[in-house]
């Protein structure tokens, strides 16, 4: 992709196109490419190669593919003592895809620590709630006394969960959410959980950066299996 092509040229692509990025291994920071849309096509073909839309609002889109990865294999999951006892006092109701628009504009309005504003622009948003309405994008919700307290969201193709954002209202909630999620994950055969960057929060459940060349190749596997069946929170 060129840094210098007007993105009106690029093709606005629908969910069964695929558009072929320059290779991740050839990037030295982890920026693969500048620019193209937000299409399904697009969006859809990035994480099928191990890349992913990263951008703050002044910039152009920008395509990450970062070396290490961040990544949890399900079956590695670490409930701390303190979560077991939320999840086992069954505080909080759990659904996926209930809440698909309020969890990630609910991302999008989170208050984080060391960041001025957020990279979920109306543009990200519009386009993530489109790759859910194509059965690709999905949301995990927690709820307390009926309303929603927190959750998140990201991309599930084949075998691999792509997390996105999170965001939490309830101390916990989130934290309960995910748990809950990897432990159904895993049951309904899923292999990988993609965190991109190191996060102190997924690395307490077990996280670990491994290379971005062993990352690509359990994507290049596990895209090609899906799952045994639905993911029952």
């Amino acid at each position: 992709m060129d840094a210098n092509r007007n993105d009106n040229d690029f093709p606005v692509l629908g969910l069964n196109d695929y558009f072929q990025f320059p290779p991740p291994e050839q990037s030295d920071d982890g920026l693969v490419a500048v620019g193209g849309n937000l299409s399904l096509g697009m969006l859809h073909s990035a994480y099928m190669q191990g890349i992913f839309p990263w951008f703050n609002e002044e910039d152009p889109i920008l395509w990450w593919s970062p070396d290490p990865r961040f990544v949890l294999f399900p079956e590695e999951l670490h409930v701390p003592k303190s979560l077991r006892r939320v999840l086992n006092q069954k505080v909080f109701e759990f659904s996926m895809d209930k809440s698909f628009e309020s969890v990630i504009t609910s991302c999008a309005a989170a208050n984080r620590p060391g960041q001025n504003g957020t990279w979920i622009r109306p543009d990200m948003i519009e386009s993530y709630i489109a790759l859910h309405k194509a059965g690709v994008a999905h949301s995990v919700e927690a709820y307390l006394d009926g309303e929603l307290a927190g959750g998140f969201y990201g991309v599930l193709i084949g075998s691999v969960f792509f997390g996105e954002s999170m965001f939490t209202m309830v101390e916990n909630a989130s934290k309960a959410a995910f748990c809950t999620f990897v432990a159904a994950f895993r049951k309904a055969g899923g292999k990988l959980i993609d965190s991109q960057i190191y996060t102190d929060h997924v690395a307490r459940f077990g996280g670990r950066n491994i290379s971005r060349a062993a990352f690509l190749r359990y994507e290049k596997d596990y895209l090609r299996e899906p799952l045994l069946g639905e993911v029952n929170l």
